[in-house]
């Protein structure tokens, strides 16, 4: 597939970057444009309507975890780590997309929930299909649901108004990656065939 022209690619990160910073409500056509330093017209070239921005948005979502996806699969620490690892919330290119694609949901674009289902779907098969067991599987998932909700919770602007880096041992937010690796490893090596 060939790049996406440098106008249009412009325009989704200027439409990803409110639907980030400041709500779907906000995304309208012209604060698109004028974020994006295109006219109206410009915008409309490329994408003729707001929901052909959102599923603009919502192919590039799409792609980035296609790639995600791939990186995964042939992560040396396997799938499953991997998850746990690069679930924190970093403000990657794929986690914003993440975040505009969830704002979008949250303003019933179905088209959003269709694809975010079908994100968690990939990642789940992949971590299935190395760890052999859908409970364990399900468990990494949910391990990665809640480092991402404490990122939320606790991200670097809590640190930048702060001050306070949250590296308490007795602070819940406190996070080790290794010891969480750890214990994921554990359950992994703990699930017999027989318990299957």
């Amino acid at each position: 597939m060939p790049p996406a022209p440098a106008a249009r690619e412009k325009v989704l990160d200027a439409f990803e970057s409110i639907l980030v910073e400041h709500g779907e409500r906000t995304a309208t056509l012209d604060a698109v444009a004028e974020s994006a330093g295109v006219s109206k017209g410009g915008l409309l070239y490329h994408f003729g309507s707001k929901q052909a921005l959102v599923e603009g948005l919502c192919e590039r979502l799409t792609a980035r975890i296609g790639s995600d996806v791939e990186t995964m699969r042939a992560a040396p620490e396997g799938p499953a780590a991997f998850y746990v690892r690069t679930s924190l919330y970093t403000g990657s290119p794929l986690d914003r997309t993440i975040i505009a694609t969830s704002r979008l949901a949250q303003g019933s674009y179905r088209s959003a929930v269709r694809v975010l289902r079908s994100m968690r779907q990939r990642w789940f098969e992949v971590i299935v299909e190395s760890v052999e067991d859908a409970a364990v599987a399900r468990a990494v998932m949910l391990l990665g649901d809640g480092l991402y909700y404490n990122a939320a919770l606790n991200g670097d602007w809590i640190h930048d108004v702060t001050g306070d880096t949250g590296t308490s041992v007795t602070d819940p937010a406190r996070v080790d990656l290794d010891e969480l690796l750890g214990v994921v490893a554990d359950l992994i090596r703990s699930r017999t065939p027989a318990d299957r």
